[in-house]
């Protein structure tokens, strides 16, 4: 596991895992796949796990593992649990497992090593296509909400709370399952 990204914060980590499965051991190791998600959930700072299946004529997965912090994801991936199953998987692999771990919002556009990252203007379109409608929709919520609250009425608060709420949903609900929607546009 690389130890940190240059430049990055060690928080909100997500290490993205690729696994080029050999030929005709998807079903089992699909099965592994089923059995280790569960067992990854039970560490401290567990945030979720994505896994994007191979496309047509590829036997690839990518899986994406959340974790609140550098700290959390290395004693994942440094535990005894993780290597007694990644041993488990070698022998369906055609090759090691790559794992690249990225922080903050670096994750919406990762690729897959050799594939090129999504083209700029795509990337601008589909953040511009989630943050707008946000930017239009949280502010007029979190003015219902705290509307009679005399504390949270300075202009600053309320802009403070419109900005952590939309960088959540951002992070953490929205771009990860929004990017695997357009995965194929974005890589063409």
């Amino acid at each position: 596991m690389e130890a940190t990204v240059p430049g990055a914060r060690p928080d909100m980590v997500t290490s993205v895992i690729l696994h080029q499965v050999a030929a005709g051991m998807r079903p089992r190791y699909e099965q592994w796949l089923a059995r280790i998600i569960p067992v990854a959930a039970t560490f401290r700072g567990h945030r979720g796990v994505d896994v994007i299946r191979p496309p047509e004529g590829s036997q690839t997965y990518t899986v994406a593992i959340r974790f609140d912090d550098l700290a959390c994801a290395q004693t994942w991936f440094q535990s005894r649990t993780r290597q007694l199953l990644i041993d488990e998987v070698e022998p369906l692999l055609a090759q090691a497992e790559q794992v690249n771990t990225v922080t903050g919002l670096e994750f919406w556009f990762d690729h897959p090593k050799g594939m090129g990252p999504p083209r700029p203007y795509k990337q601008f379109l589909l953040t511009l296509s989630v943050i707008y409608p946000l930017t239009l929709l949280v502010p007029l919520a979190v003015r219902r909400l705290i509307g009679g609250l005399p504390l949270l009425q300075p202009a600053w608060i309320e802009r403070l709370i419109v900005a952590v709420i939309i960088v959540s949903l951002m992070t953490y609900v929205i771009m990860p399952r929004y990017t695997r929607w357009l995965a194929a546009w974005l890589r063409r």
